[in-house]
């Protein structure tokens, strides 16, 4: 009898073995957790002689319970319980086992599970799923075969050791699959890393005359929320942003993107820097979410002969921008807000306000405050003292070696950024002197006051064929007004019909949509009307009337234009792009 009793025991711990064996092999090869757990389910029921088992996991996140798999008399698969909730609930949220022979007695029991299913719970035994302290889930057995038959502190010893396993093969899935998405999302940020650096620029060498501006920008993650940019128009003149959106991370990123392909889209036919972000902030103010906002500050340069190196500035909310000329410093401040906070007012372009810069062989600086509040090796942010002291120091090298020691103040070795670094440079140094001076571009000619006299007409209209009657019209009309006769009313508006025309011509190469601006005062004794387009400036040297000999149709507005007028004078605008024709016509009125 004894040898009996020696035997079963010793076969019984054998299945055990075996069982551990199989089940350790089964969640140590996979990581397909929930379908190993269908496979073992039967044979931790069949070995354990349960009615039915089931394996519960939390979402560490949540903390909510869910059955994952099942097998026996009842499907509760998707079945969740809060924590705590239940003995299955009191078992995880304790990390300890439970062993219910009686459930009617328990004060944990949830028998809302029963009412549903119908089936009827007389005994549980309930392990949790745990390595050392961390619990991520519970396996549940339930009623024995035999209802004579209970639970008995071995089984629940036995369903341990599985739980123990399985615990083991759930937080090794659940780390694999953390390390995939941590390798997807890494991959993914390298992509947008690499396709914002296809926004910006190739970096120039700043020492040649086919680069006189270039960049650098040094994202503080692996991807940035500053841009840079810049292009050539079709005239030779050179566009320039730089941007720095608000935060950080993918958010500002995919703002930053679309900031900058906004500049370089639009930018190709809003030649005006102030009109330009007006209509970039009106789209961003549709747009944008979450309280972002951009700064930017954008500018064209105008390196062609006769054009002085005009540099027309428009700064949205960035930080001041940096002229160096002749060893002293010049800044030029915001002259509105950031990108994307304050819509333009119905029936308004939004336009923001411009400056005019003429460098005289100057270098111009933009930068983020990534490069001032960053960090210099004595631990104190650089400022814009130290940026002015570097570029003081370093004045002789090319801007790109400028850019370098820039960042170098604040980019250590091992250290983290503070935030994205962005600087933009552009020197008006390497073009070259005027042969000529134009008369119409001298210091005396480029400020007009364009307010003097009474006014009499402000009229602005497409550039189109079409609109040339209603601006007679509005000629005619101002000279009755002011009592010139029939005949002198008649060449005034023949001689300015002749102008617009040439506009639309000439400066605009034909019809278009953009727009020329008709004035017209009166001051004691003259008539003064000026017309300004928005087309790339033109040299009044290159204006010249053709030969009157050569007997041929068109060609001859200029000559009919100075004959009419009693003086002619091409201006260029106080403000914007374009150019401005000032003509006067004296007037004397009969008393009679």
């Amino acid at each position: 009898m004894k040898q009996t009793t020696r035997e079963s025991m010793t076969l019984g711990i054998d299945d055990q073995i075996s069982l551990l064996a199989t089940m350790t092999a089964e969640f140590a090869n996979t990581l397909n957790v929930d379908e190993t757990l269908l496979r073992t389910l039967p044979q931790i029921t069949d070995y354990l002689k349960a009615e039915g088992a089931a394996v519960f996991l939390m979402d560490e996140a949540t903390q909510v319970i869910s059955c994952v798999a099942c097998h026996g008399a009842t499907e509760i698969t998707g079945l969740t319980l809060e924590y705590g909730q239940g003995i299955v609930g009191k078992c995880v949220a304790t990390n300890t086992g439970a062993l219910v022979r009686d459930v009617n007695d328990h004060p944990d029991f949830y028998g809302a599970i029963d009412d549903q299913t119908g089936f009827v719970t007389r005994s549980i035994l309930c392990a949790p799923l745990s390595v050392k302290d961390r619990c991520v889930g519970a396996i549940e057995l339930v009623n024995k075969r035999n209802p004579d038959d209970l639970f008995e502190d071995n089984d629940l010893k036995i369903l341990e050791t599985l739980a123990a396993s399985a615990a083991l093969a759930v937080l090794n899935a659940r780390m694999a699959t953390a390390l995939v998405e941590q390798e997807r999302v890494k991959r993914e940020l390298e992509l947008a890393a690499e396709i914002q650096r296809r926004f910006l620029p190739e970096a120039g060498t700043g020492d040649t005359l086919t680069a006189p501006i270039t960049g650098i920008n040094k994202a503080a993650r692996g991807v940035s929320g500053d841009f840079f940019d810049y292009f050539t128009l079709p005239d030779g003149r050179i566009y320039f942003g730089l941007g720095d959106v608000s935060g950080k991370g993918i958010n500002a990123a995919l703002l930053m993107s679309k900031t900058a392909s906004l500049f370089r889209c639009l930018g190709k036919t809003v030649r005006d820097p102030g009109k330009l972000l007006g209509r970039i902030n009106a789209e961003l103010c549709e747009t944008a979410a979450h309280g972002m906002f951009v700064t930017m500050a954008c500018g064209i340069y105008d390196p062609r002969e006769g054009c002085e190196g005009l540099i027309r500035l428009a700064n949205a909310g960035h930080e001041p921008v940096l002229l160096y000329r002749d060893g002293a410093f010049s800044t030029y401040e915001a002259g509105g807000p950031p990108l994307g906070i304050v819509p333009p007012l119905p029936g308004e372009n939004g336009a923001y306000e411009e400056v005019q810069i003429f460098p005289n062989g100057g270098s111009l600086y933009i930068y983020t405050d990534g490069l001032t509040e960053g960090y210099t090796e004595t631990g104190a942010p650089l400022e814009d003292t130290g940026v002015q002291e570097i570029l003081e120091r370093h004045k002789g090298l090319s801007l790109q070696d400028q850019l370098k020691h820039l960042v170098a103040a604040v980019f250590h070795p091992g250290m983290k950024l503070r935030d994205d670094v962005t600087v933009l440079a552009l020197t008006d140094g390497l073009r070259p002197a005027d042969k000529t001076a134009s008369p119409a571009l001298s210091p005396s000619l480029r400020v007009d006051d364009e307010s003097d006299g009474d006014w009499l007409i402000d009229f602005k209209f497409p550039a189109q064929p079409s609109w040339m009657k209603l601006a007679r019209a509005c000629v005619r009309e101002a000279c009755l007004k002011v009592g010139c006769d029939k005949t002198m009313t008649n060449d005034v508006v023949l001689a300015v019909d002749e102008a617009c025309q040439n506009v639309i011509r000439h400066a605009y190469g034909g019809p278009s949509d953009e727009e020329i601006e008709l004035s017209v005062r009166h001051r004691p004794a003259r008539l003064i009307f000026r017309l300004r387009d928005f087309a790339p400036l033109v040299e009044p040297s290159k204006i010249k009337p053709r030969d009157l000999e050569d007997i041929r149709p068109g060609g001859l507005g200029t000559h009919l234009i100075k004959e009419v007028m009693d003086e002619v004078q091409y201006l260029r605008p106080t403000q914007g792009e374009g150019n401005l024709l000032k003509l006067v016509k004296h007037i004397h009125i009969s008393k009679d």
